[in-house]
């Protein structure tokens, strides 16, 4: 007897996806120090908020420590995340004598520096990004306590106490939905007209193109996957985005194995796309569960190609053309 035939499928991978230029760099950074220093290497925090990437440096020989304090005295690098870190933490870093390497993404340090900058004009600085979340801590971090205001909310524009009398600046997390900070920076702009917006954009360029790609491709979906971290604020974002454009189910999972196969049936098409802190494996790897269930036809999505690249720090770059030119 002939097998049953499996339903088809067509999987609408949106481009781009994945890991961005920050992401690379802070895990090159990582990975360059273990080839370079040896073990062991220190990481503060998640380098990046992906397990896969985090368990596979681990295996490498990464430690992953919560506090400078559970880092040994001796000259074994100590690496800071990608999301940055408050201005205690490198101070504490060189008041111990450690050896560090920032990984903090070039544009989270840009809003690092804005917030900064603000705050030496005399501007009473707002952030709009949500509370708890590494990035947030480590941008609040920049200045002395009460410097900084969160802003999360419409609601939190109208009932901000503030001296109007005074400048005032905002600045925002770099990983939120463009569409969800309109409305917020609207309500700035009206209330304070006065107010100072950024020379460029704080949400990153990573952020804004996987939005944009999952806009193109949501409401051809009848399922939008979105792989990554629950963590990860950016791809928590793009099953916002599939929602808000008509695509009646989108969720965010972390592996192939925490996909509802019951909820998701038999659809005509998924859309696939992955935070900038999920490697590629990990989509493939979704794709082959797809394939073990249906006839797959696979169309690529791209709405924009990236070509940005961040460098390494520059003593970890001498260091490794050290080495190498000693081999």
């Amino acid at each position: 007897m002939a097998a049953s035939k499996k339903p088809t499928v067509k999987l609408l991978l949106a481009a781009p996806r994945g890991f961005c230029a920050g992401v690379v760099r802070a895990i090159d950074i990582v990975e360059g120090a273990l080839e370079t220093y040896g073990e062991p290497v220190y990481v503060r925090h998640e380098i990046v908020h992906n397990k896969y990437v985090v368990d596979d440096l681990k295996r490498k020989g990464a430690i992953f420590v919560e506090e400078l304090d559970e880092v040994p005295d001796g000259d074994h690098p100590v690496i800071f995340s990608a999301h940055g870190v408050p201005k205690t933490v490198p101070e504490a870093a060189r008041l111990r004598n450690l050896f560090f390497l920032d990984a903090t993404c070039p544009l989270v340090s840009k809003v690092h520096m804005e917030a900064a900058r603000h705050d030496k004009d005399g501007s009473q600085v707002l952030l709009i990004g949500h509370q708890g979340h590494p990035e947030v801590i480590g941008t609040m971090g920049q200045l002395a306590t009460g410097h900084v205001k969160l802003i999360e909310s419409v609601e939190d524009v109208e009932k901000l106490e503030i001296d109007e009398t005074k400048p005032i600046a905002y600045i925002t997390q770099t990983t939120l939905s463009v569409d969800d900070t309109k409305d917020i920076i609207e309500a700035l702009h009206t209330r304070f007209p006065q107010i100072k917006a950024p020379h460029k954009e704080d949400i990153c360029y990573a952020t804004t193109n996987r939005q944009g790609s999952v806009k193109e491709i949501a409401d051809r979906c009848d399922v939008v996957l979105v792989v990554g971290a629950p963590n990860s604020s950016n791809s928590k974002r793009l099953v916002e985005v599939a929602k808000q454009n008509g695509c009646g189910y989108s969720v965010l999972v972390e592996r192939a194995n925490e996909i509802d196969w019951e909820k998701i049936g038999t659809p005509q098409t998924v859309g696939i796309t992955a935070g900038a802190s999920a490697p590629e494996v990990l989509v493939a790897e979704v794709i082959s569960e797809f394939h073990d269930r249906f006839e797959v036809v696979v169309e690529r999505a791209e709405t924009t190609r990236e070509s940005v690249n961040f460098k390494l720090p520059r003593q970890l770059r001498l260091d490794m053309e050290k080495k190498v030119n000693e081999a």
